[in-house]
């Protein structure tokens, strides 16, 4: 895995052994990306938030692009421990904020972006957002992409979905704050 574009532009990324991780696609991170830089513009200065991270893929694009700090999320103890690698290795020092904690109760915001990978068939990514919701770190202006199967619905009161693209076995899907 490589980041795609930006100060970190080429370089590698750990992922970690095994199959409790699903890295999102080099392929399907360069839509997601080209999705958001056409609604978004710039990725300069904005506050991101990474949950179910994995190995932090898609918050370290968005800090390569210039995002001013990124929030991840993630239970599971080897994905931890290669996002911490990888945070090391591209030295995103105090720009990213590592929480070994459940996505469904974060905290934090308000966010300009929130990026979501949960397992797919899950439900957990809707919890999530609802948590999040609830809680004020999704505002008017906070764009929200969320990857998932592609025969999930995206359904959560007070989100307008804007765009879904199908990549393989995933579906992209843009949701704004309605």
């Amino acid at each position: 895995m490589r980041i795609i574009s930006g100060a970190w532009r080429g370089r590698t990324i750990k992922a970690p052994a095994g199959q409790s991780t699903r890295p999102t696609s080099d392929r399907t991170r360069e839509a997601l990306f080209s999705m958001l830089a056409s609604r978004l513009g710039s990725f300069e200065d904005l506050r991101i938030a990474d949950l179910f991270a994995g190995t932090g893929a898609l918050g370290f694009e968005a800090l390569s692009r210039g995002a001013a700090h990124c929030t991840f999320a993630e239970t599971d103890r080897w994905a931890l421990a290669a996002l911490k690698t990888n945070a090391d290795l591209l030295g995103a020092g105090d720009r990213a904020d590592i929480r070994p904690q459940s996505a469904t109760g974060i905290t934090g915001g308000p966010f300009d972006l929130v990026m979501l990978d949960p397992p797919y068939e899950s439900g957990l990514g809707q919890k999530a957002l609802e948590n999040l919701i609830k809680r004020g770190a999704i505002q008017p202006g906070t764009w929200i992409s969320i990857e998932t199967g592609i025969k999930e619905l995206v359904q959560v009161e007070g989100l307008a979905i804007e765009s879904e693209r199908i990549h393989g076995k995933a579906k992209l899907t843009l949701l704004t704050f309605a």
